[in-house]
């Protein structure tokens, strides 16, 4: 019974690394410039951000804008985390909302809200918005 509890609390102990965990799935290639892209037949510009490689992974968003407005913005990279999943769409509404990259970021996310912030931004300046 003595070597019961030193056996617990290490045994926890040697699995926390374990569940703080976050594997990197990195296939796609890292875009060291937004890159552009019209689309003729709505009118509309998809812009790339650049990656923004964070200690959980790394952060690239897609912009669409119709006549200089924010209308979309989807997720082409990032980390495979509970909280960034969680994170992703408050993000994303409140670009569409602030129609800039001057968000809040959503508690619990900090780092996947610096990463998204950042390439939000620079895709809004290779748009020229």
């Amino acid at each position: 019974m003595k070597r019961a509890l030193p056996v617990l609390v290490l045994s926890i102990a040697g699995l926390i690394p374990v569940w703080r965990h976050a594997p990197s799935h990195e296939t796609a290639t890292t875009s060291p410039t937004p890159t552009a892209s019209s689309a003729p037949a709505t009118g509309s510009v998809v812009v790339a951000g650049t990656t923004v490689d964070t200690e959980k992974g790394p952060v690239q968003v897609e912009v669409t804008f119709r006549d200089r407005r924010i209308t979309d913005v989807r997720m082409l990279r990032q980390p495979d985390h509970p909280q960034t999943t969680a994170a992703v769409p408050q993000l994303v509404e409140e670009t569409l909302r602030a129609q800039s990259a001057d968000i809040d970021t959503v508690s619990g996310a900090t780092v996947t809200s610096d990463g998204y912030k950042e390439s939000l931004q620079a895709a809004i300046d290779a748009r020229g918005a």
